[in-house]
């Protein structure tokens, strides 16, 4: 068959059938149907704003260090005829207790040196004493003598006058009253020099005496006590050692106080503060009862130091605030005071606060009713909220103060309002909600993080 008479034969009429089922399938089949598609509401966890007691916190790190300290230090040379047997590091002793004591024999040699020259001194005082008494006994004597003299000195010039006499007699009686007149000075001179002889010794006496005193303060010196009870931290000393005077013997720590300058941010000082500050208005800090109203306060303090998975916490108050910022953290120095730090010290269980320690020092004022809500609920300045028509609403905020992972609110949610604590994406304002309570986090929040 030929290939024209095929096509028509076959194919065309094939093709035309086909076409024609097809035609008849579109015009016989029913309109599609419109689906209207509805919203879907996102699920997000929330809480409820609540009013907690909540107080503002600051805390820092610094290492822990006695409130006082003591290096024995030697005052005078000699050698180490005694050392405490207690005297090793570690060890800890009593108020008054005989640390060393120095060889004191030079200085009771210079003792019994400056005593003998005291009574010699004194002697010769009560010598001066009695020389004065004779000398003026002879110079009444002698001045008794010279009236003697003047009166036959008198009774020969008359002679010579009346020409009875020679000169040579008259020459003799002025000669023999002229040197009576010498003696008699010579007693003067000798009794007038007494009292600077006098003054002279007593001075020496004076010497003497501070040597004694400066001996017997030398032989007090070669003993050296401890003025508090404090525990041993260096010992550089041995039974038959010279030591020398300025030399440090050994060094102690006191056990009746310790010290920690906890570095905390200056940010977070100034907002406990502000949250303590009654009269914001009132009149500056007179430096001088800084301390004073540091203490009044109120703040909470405590030292805490982590042991592995446990912690231990002693009860510390502010003592002071250290006078300088570190320029490369920004931290302010606090000093924090725990009294009697070996109080409760348990083996094994509760160690002493000792010098070294790296601890956390914390600072807590007082517990205000405040919204908080995690930080991470916060976005920019704002927080999400579920509107009344359960819808997401952006609600900004002002935050008074962070806390650990909470952010106290100082205003911008009400009581009651429903807060979004997780994150879809994306998150647009007028989306629709399905809110559920995260009952977890609430309580969390309720119990972890309020302030007791």
């Amino acid at each position: 068959m030929r290939p024209g008479f095929k096509f028509l034969l076959l194919t065309l009429p094939l093709a035309l059938t086909g076409a024609g089922f097809v035609a008849w399938t579109v015009a016989t089949r029913p309109a599609p149907v419109r689906d209207t598609v509805a919203e879907r509401a996102v699920a997000v966890r929330v809480i409820e704003a609540r009013k907690l007691p909540v107080a503002p916190r600051a805390s820092g790190f610094g290492r822990v260090t006695p409130a006082r300290s003591w290096e024995a230090i030697a005052q005078v040379s000699g050698t180490a005829e005694y050392v405490n047997p207690l005297l090793k590091k570690g060890d800890i002793l009593p108020e008054g207790a005989l640390v060393v004591r120095l060889s004191d024999a030079d200085y009771r040699l210079a003792l019994a040196q400056a005593r003998a020259s005291i009574r010699a001194a004194r002697a010769r005082l009560d010598e001066i004493e009695v020389s004065r008494a004779n000398q003026q006994a002879a110079l009444a004597i002698e001045e008794e003598a010279l009236a003697l003299k003047r009166r036959e000195l008198d009774r020969v010039e008359r002679l010579y006058k009346a020409g009875t006499s020679a000169q040579s007699a008259l020459d003799a009686a002025r000669a023999a009253w002229l040197a009576q007149r010498q003696k008699v000075q010579g007693l003067k001179n000798a009794l007038a020099l007494l009292p600077t002889q006098r003054q002279v010794l007593i001075e020496e006496i004076a010497v003497q005496q501070t040597a004694e005193k400066a001996a017997m303060l030398s032989i007090e010196r070669t003993e050296l006590r401890l003025p508090f009870s404090g525990r041993v931290d260096q010992v550089s000393v041995e039974i038959g050692q010279l030591v020398r005077s300025g030399q440090m013997v050994a060094r102690f720590d006191g056990v009746d106080a310790a010290e920690v300058e906890a570095r905390i941010a200056a940010a977070d000082l100034i907002t406990l503060f502000r949250q303590l500050g009654r009269d914001p208005d009132g009149p500056a800090i007179d430096p001088t009862t800084l301390g004073r109203r540091l203490a009044d306060l109120g703040l909470s303090a405590r030292l805490v130091l982590k042991l592995g998975t446990e912690s231990v916490a002693w009860p510390a108050t502010l003592d002071r605030i250290s006078n300088t910022i570190d320029p490369e953290t920004g931290t302010v120095g606090v000093i924090l005071r725990v009294e009697d730090p070996y109080a409760d010290a348990r083996l094994g269980i509760r160690p002493p606060l000792t010098r070294g320690m790296f601890v956390e020092g914390v600072l807590e004022g007082r517990a205000d009713p405040a919204i908080a809500v995690p930080r991470s609920a916060l976005h920019d300045g704002r927080v999400a909220l579920v509107g009344d028509d359960g819808r997401l609403l952006w609600r900004p905020v002002t935050v008074a103060y962070f806390r650990d992972r909470l952010a106290v609110l100082a205003d911008g949610v009400e009581i009651g309002d429903r807060i979004v604590v997780s994150r879809p994406v994306p998150m647009v304002e007028g989306m629709l909600l399905d809110p559920r309570p995260d009952r977890r986090l609430m309580a969390e929040i309720t119990g972890t993080e309020a302030a007791r």
